[in-house]
């Protein structure tokens, strides 16, 4: 089995874990920073909005159980790509929307993918661009819908996306 690695910002990394987690094909989901300027950033600095990294997910994936297609499939249709620097209530560069690739067929794939997106919707906004540098988030956010299912948060945010995740991509799950 030889997986692929691909890095996306769609907002909050709870939410966006708890999703891609849920995919058949997919080995591992690990929240983190991506896509800034500081090196070694942790929740505190990226949320003081200093670092211009983002809340993303590394997520490894075995192509031939699950596409890269049908990755970017969930993902633009489980977050908001049309606004910038926002994904609900959730506001600040942090939070942006952004695929970071780490072969030159993902960049490919997903530039044809926001393409065919901005035919038929609103303009799509998400950042595309090399993987630079990832730094795995403390360890307090990793599998944090898992661990805390029943949090008010979980509850009302990660819960309805996780309905609609079941409710549109049930044949994608585990």
């Amino acid at each position: 089995m030889e997986t692929e690695t691909i890095i996306l910002g769609g907002g909050c990394f709870w939410c966006t874990e708890a999703i891609f987690e849920s995919l058949n094909g997919v080995d591992s989901v690990l929240p983190g920073y991506a896509g800034g300027t500081t090196d070694s950033p942790d929740y505190q600095s990226i949320h003081g909005g200093n670092s211009g990294h983002a809340e993303v997910i590394k997520v490894k994936f075995d192509p031939a159980i699950i596409t890269l297609h049908d990755i970017l499939t969930v993902f633009f249709a489980t977050h908001d790509p049309t606004t910038l620097n926002r994904q609900g209530a959730d506001i600040g560069t942090e939070y942006r929307s952004m695929v970071l690739y780490t072969t030159d067929n993902q960049k490919v794939e997903t530039e044809k993918f926001i393409t065919e997106l901005n035919q038929t919707g609103p303009k799509v906004i998400t950042e595309v661009k090399p993987l630079d540098k990832f730094y795995p988030a403390e360890e307090a956010h990793r599998q944090f819908y898992k661990n805390n299912t029943n949090s008010p948060y979980c509850q009302v945010v990660i819960n309805p996306k996780m309905e609609k995740l079941k409710n549109r991509f049930n044949e994608l799950l585990k």
